[in-house]
Order: structure tokens, then C-alpha cells, then sequence
């Protein structure tokens, strides 16, 4: 499955390939240890959703003793991507415009946020 093939990810699939992303190699019991607590999710869970992440091609494991070792095979910035456009599309007919106003209007984009768009599009 290429990058571009990538099923998309619920939130806790998300949620836990960050946790990857952020430990850079993890056995399940630390992504269970390092996951919120207030999300409640069991153990077994996790490791579920970990293999599904590796069927779906986010992860990749390696065997220590008995202990199965996950890593990402993706990089992040390919998954933010493709989740941001996947997002555009489904929401917004792929027009960044509304989205943006949103965020604005809704105080999620500070002014130091603007001011770094503005230099972007100046690059441009």
C-alpha cells in the first residue's frame, strides 16, 4: 500500500500513531502507559488498534523477546497531508478559504499564526 493508498485513521488510531510518532519506537504497553487517561481505553485495545495501524500501513514492528516493537513507516508530515486534504475535500469541496475564516473567526489562529501565513504567501 503506497503513502497515497493509506486508509483513513480514526481518532484514537490517530491518537495512538502520534503516541509512536512521539516515542519513536514503542512496545504496547507504552503506548497503553503514555495514552490519556481520561479516554479510558483498555489495553487490548490498544493493541488492536496497533495492529490495525500496521495492517493499513502507518506501522511496522520488530519482535523483542516476546514483545512486539512498533514504528512508524510513515512520515508524519505525509499523514498530516493527506488527512488535511482528505478533511478539505469531504468538508469543504477541497476550498481552504472557509476554513481558514473559521479558525480566524473562532480565535484558533493567534497573531503570530497570521503574520507567519503572511510571510508564506509572500514567499509564494
Amino acid at each position: 500500500m503506497t503513502k497515497q493508498q493509506l486508509a483513513p485513521l480514526s481518532r484514537t488510531e490517530t491518537e495512538i500513531l502520534r503516541i509512536v510518532w512521539q516515542l519513536e519506537k514503542a512496545a504496547v504497553q507504552e503506548v497503553y502507559d503514555t495514552f490519556p487517561r481520561r479516554r479510558r481505553v483498555s489495553f487490548a485495545t490498544v493493541q488492536t488498534l496497533l495492529r490495525r495501524l500496521e495492517k493499513k500501513g502507518y506501522l511496522k514492528h520488530t519482535v523483542r523477546g516476546n514483545a512486539n516493537i512498533y514504528h512508524t513507516a510513515v512520515n508524519m508530515e505525509s499523514v498530516l497531508k493527506k488527512t488535511v486534504n482528505d478533511f478539505l475535500e469531504r468538508v469543504f469541496a477541497g476550498d481552504p478559504i472557509p476554513l481558514m475564516l473559521h479558525l480566524a473567526k473562532h480565535g484558533r489562529l493567534t497573531t503570530e499564526d497570521i503574520k507567519k501565513l503572511m510571510e508564506l504567501i509572500e514567499e509564494e
